[in-house]
């Protein structure tokens, strides 16, 4: 995790699709939105951003303002690190949000709120329930120290579980102490509203209880975010090489060997200068579920490679073939030990696909990865979707 929380500013241009709660919040503020061409040639409306603080986009996508983020580049190991930290981000805040929608559904279903609902029929609390803004944050601000207390008794056991696993270094233990207690931390404020109002009830302890697994579950699930982030890197770097070599044979018309534009600084920078007189760069895309969507797909993230592909079907042949890998056979580490020793190899990300894939099924995420084609184009798809 970490990474994306550590960095104050992330310096990269993206493109950033808002959701209708969004792009009425803005225009409601007179927030000028941007029109612009997005990696399959729809045009939308939205913000641009040239950097931008990894909270404050975290923010947006927590109250799902956010529908889509783009990203364009012409060498993408260079921001590298900014790529991954985009991932995790995205992936962090779908699980953040799914937490939160899992827990606020559990306490509507709870014993201690069907009771309240029994005796104050006139004055029930379900889904529909509305609070005015400002008396609900006096309350949780006069409450304050309770709901820290709450917290601590929530998470102790999570910390205790942490602290003893002698599997993680003492960074890695700070790194999931912080996760579970930003779990907390961006429950709905009506969630702690609740909570505290029915502090010590009957019914309290259960539900105390639920929001306990509900973490741990999480928890759990949130591993599948660094497997994503590499994935995502791995196969962008994929179609990239790709795009970089196809160029080379239009540039160079066999004079050299394909392969020097991986590792010749002077060829490379050639068919990178070729590539962008014709604007032919990757995209990556990461679409979020909105939360107004229907269920099923509220919590579902959709990750987009788009490159250029003249070889679509012998990409597509791969792909299949490598995402269905018996992992049974090799551990990560050990195809790992086994890769041949090159500056890149461009096939990482076909293989890692399998991995991501094992992650996925271990923590009951269901995921899916495909290529496909745009039709009278060689604009080549690549898809993960991961459903949390």
């Amino acid at each position: 995790m970490g990474s994306q929380e550590r960095k104050s500013v992330i310096t990269v241009p993206l493109k950033i699709v808002l959701t209708d709660l969004g792009t009425t919040y803005f225009l409601k503020n007179n927030k000028k939105l941007v029109k612009f061409k997005l990696a399959d040639n729809i045009e939308e409306y939205g913000l641009l951003f040239n950097s931008f603080t990894p909270a404050s986009l975290q923010r947006m996508m927590l109250i799902d303002y956010i529908a889509k983020v783009e990203l364009s580049a012409f060498e993408l190991v260079k921001i590298r690190p900014e790529i991954m930290d985009i991932s995790k981000l995205v992936t962090y805040s779908m699980l953040y949000r799914q937490y939160d929608a899992y827990i606020f559904q559990r306490l509507m279903q709870s014993e201690l709120i069907k009771t309240w609902n029994r005796k104050n029929p006139a004055n029930i609390i379900d889904e529909k329930t509305r609070i005015n803004e400002t008396f609900l944050q006096g309350i949780l601000q006069e409450k304050e120290r309770e709901i820290s207390e709450i917290k601590q008794a929530v998470l102790s056991p999570m910390i205790s579980y942490i602290k003893k696993n002698s599997k993680l270094l003492p960074e890695e233990k700070n790194i999931q102490i912080l996760l579970s207690e930003k779990f907390l931390n961006t429950l709905r404020p009506f969630t702690w509203f609740i909570i505290v109002k029915f502090h010590n009830a009957d019914g309290y302890d259960a539900l105390i209880k639920e929001i306990r697994t509900g973490l741990a579950d999480y928890m759990e699930k949130a591993k599948i975010a660094e497997y994503t982030a590499l994935n995502v890197m791995e196969l962008a770097s994929n179609s990239e090489n790709t795009n970089l070599k196809r160029e080379a044979k239009a540039v160079f018309k066999g004079a050299i060997d394909i392969n020097a534009v991986l590792f010749d600084a002077n060829v490379r920078r050639q068919v990178q200068e070729s590539l962008q007189r014709k604007g032919e760069l990757v995209s990556i895309s990461w679409r979020l579920g909105s939360r107004g969507t229907s269920i099923g797909t509220q919590g579902k993230l959709q990750i987009t490679i788009y490159s250029k592909e003249s070889e679509y079907e012998k990409m597509k042949g791969a792909f299949d073939e490598k995402k269905n890998a018996d992992l049974k056979k090799r551990t990560l580490h050990d195809f790992y030990k086994a890769m041949p020793e090159v500056e890149s190899n461009t096939e990482l990300g076909l293989y890692y696909l399998s991995y991501l894939s094992e992650a996925c099924e271990k923590v009951n995420v269901k995921f899916e990865a495909y290529v496909n084609q745009v039709a009278g184009s060689d604009l080549t798809v690549t898809t993960i979707a991961i459903n949390i």
